[in-house]
């Protein structure tokens, strides 16, 4: 669910506004033969908060099993702008650790970020090039290039936002360089754009589809795995 408020930074910053999140999903992709033990439930905690230098966003992923929380992962990110041009300096750190399996490792990343929005935020899209620093790995250094983006329509009543991650990684196996693919698309229903519902009713009900290569399993296989999931925004 990582990034899923990133796509609104640029609309939120021009009202300097801080905005969050949180975020149920129930995981469709147990019901893969291959990822029959994966958690059915994940949470997603977001926050985004402007400044007069820029912006801070974080969140936090948590994977439920039947036990207890199975795994988190969290990401955290500085953008600074002294500038009225669609380019900031974009630093970030990426780290989470698993049951059973320990800490995943530390990734430091720094980047220039481009955005772009149609001047009445009804869409909008990010795009960052990145350096990545993969900490305990004996290959250190890569890359990674992520995307953003929104649209809304209906008069907001509907909403099409996500991100896509593309990076060098190793592999688990024999530390071998391998590019994975990460994208999580969301269709959202906003219910507080119904006639008759108040405004500060800021559920939103919809679903995730999480596209990847190379991420569920370092198998170069194609992995669509679905969730239906509720939001509340604060």
């Amino acid at each position: 669910m990582k990034k899923l408020l990133a796509v609104a930074i640029a609309f939120v910053a021009s009202l300097s506004v801080q905005a969050q999140n949180v975020q149920l999903h129930y995981d469709f992709g147990h019901l893969n033969d291959n990822l029959s033990t994966r958690p059915k439930l994940t949470s997603t905690v977001e926050m985004f908060k402007p400044d007069k230098w820029g912006n801070t966003f974080f969140f936090v992923d948590m994977d439920y099993a039947d036990n207890g929380v199975a795994a988190a992962y969290w990401e955290i990110s500085r953008e600074l702008r002294f500038w009225q041009a669609p380019l900031a300096i974009h630093v970030e750190y990426n780290g989470g650790l698993a049951k059973g399996v320990g800490s995943y490792n530390d990734a430091y990343l720094a980047g220039v970020t481009y955005s772009w929005n149609e001047k009445d935020f009804n869409s909008g899209f990010t795009i960052t090039p990145m350096y990545k620093y993969l900490a305990k790995q004996s290959q250190k250094h890569s890359w990674q290039l992520t995307a953003t983006w929104y649209l809304n329509f209906c008069n907001h009543l509907l909403t099409f936002d996500g991100f896509a991650d593309f990076w060098g990684d190793r592999r688990f196996a024999d530390g071998r360089n391998i590019a994975v693919f990460l994208s999580e698309p969301q269709f959202w229903v906003n219910l507080n754009r119904i006639k008759g519902v108040s405004e500060d009713f800021k559920l939103s009900l919809g679903t995730e589809w999480k596209v990847s290569n190379n991420f569920v399993n370092q198998n170069h296989r194609w992995y669509w795995l679905p969730t239906l999931a509720a939001k509340w925004t604060f």
